[in-house]
């Protein structure tokens, strides 16, 4: 059993960025400017957009940071983002943008992502990116699914011809995962699961690659899960933990000490994919970049 390090993994890519970065500004170009605009203190938006402005600085980025308060007496109207957004749009020293998520319940986050410019949309969201992807052309792809597909690749595992299970249907990773994992090149069969689907511990037994996205700690147990199978957790709740400094230990979507010994590859959570995403983010970002 190999446990997949995307800690190490993220690390890899940022560093190949930065010397992409490195030899165009010694040539004299400018560096990448990725943009992020956050909404109120949510705690998790808080550690991964902080999380983010490292990265940047890892791989030789510029980044900026614009802070909106919002409280239930004093809510951020949505015009007034609208506006931050159409400001970003036109400034041509900004190559890409992010609008963290979530926002307060008050703000359409559809039309928040609609407004961005496609071709600054570096967190693949925007309508436009989810239909050219989807169909094959160039795009920005949404990071969490981009760097899982990355980490297949990077580990040599085969999906060709492969049975891919992903469990959780979200816009941000089920959907566009697997797009992905069918598209040409990468050529897995892919199900799609839900909270609707019948009989699925036994499709999950099926699958030669099983990916857990859905919240739900430790939901994946051994019975669901096929000898010698790659299994991705996509997962990070924060679950109570007394004995934890701060009260709280994340917990992926697979029952890890379970899963593992029957598992050829798997992830960990913290560990995993996590840090991919970002390292992704990066990469679109480089992207967008290279475009103008």
């Amino acid at each position: 059993m190999t446990v997949i390090d995307g800690k190490q993994t993220a690390a890899d890519i940022k560093a190949e960025i930065a010397a992409t970065v490195a030899a165009a500004v010694a040539a004299g170009r400018r560096a990448p400017h990725l943009a992020a605009i956050l909404v109120g203190h949510d705690g998790g938006s808080e550690t991964y957009v902080a999380n983010k402005i490292k990265a940047c600085e890892a791989c030789g980025f510029r980044s900026s940071l614009i802070r909106f308060e919002s409280t239930d007496t004093e809510p951020l109207s949505e015009g007034t983002l609208l506006d931050a957004i159409r400001t970003l749009n036109a400034d041509p020293d900004v190559d890409g943008f992010i609008v963290q998520l979530p926002l307060p319940s008050h703000i359409d986050e559809q039309k928040i992502i609609e407004a961005i410019d496609p071709a600054k949309d570096v967190d693949g969201f925007h309508p436009v990116n989810v239909g050219r992807h989807a169909i094959g052309l160039p795009s920005f792809r949404p990071a969490t699914p981009a760097g899982i597909v990355e980490l297949l690749k990077r580990y040599n595992i085969p999906t060709a011809g492969r049975h891919a299970v992903i469990i959780g249907r979200s816009n941000i990773v089920g959907k566009p995962l697997a797009t992905m994992l069918a598209q040409k090149g990468v050529d897995a069969t892919v199900t799609l699961c839900h909270s609707r689907t019948r009989n699925l511990a036994e499709i999950c037994r099926r699958a030669d690659i099983l990916v857990a996205a859905l919240g739900r700690p430790a939901f994946v147990t051994a019975d669901m899960v096929a000898d010698g199978a790659v299994v991705i957790d996509v997962g990070t709740t924060r679950v109570a933990d007394a004995s934890r400094k701060s009260g709280f230990r994340l917990s992926g979507d697979v029952d890890y000490n379970a899963v593992a010994p029957k598992c050829s590859f798997i992830t960990p959570v913290p560990g995993g994919v996590g840090p991919m995403t970002i390292a992704m983010l990066m990469a679109n970002t480089l992207q967008a970049w290279n475009k103008r």
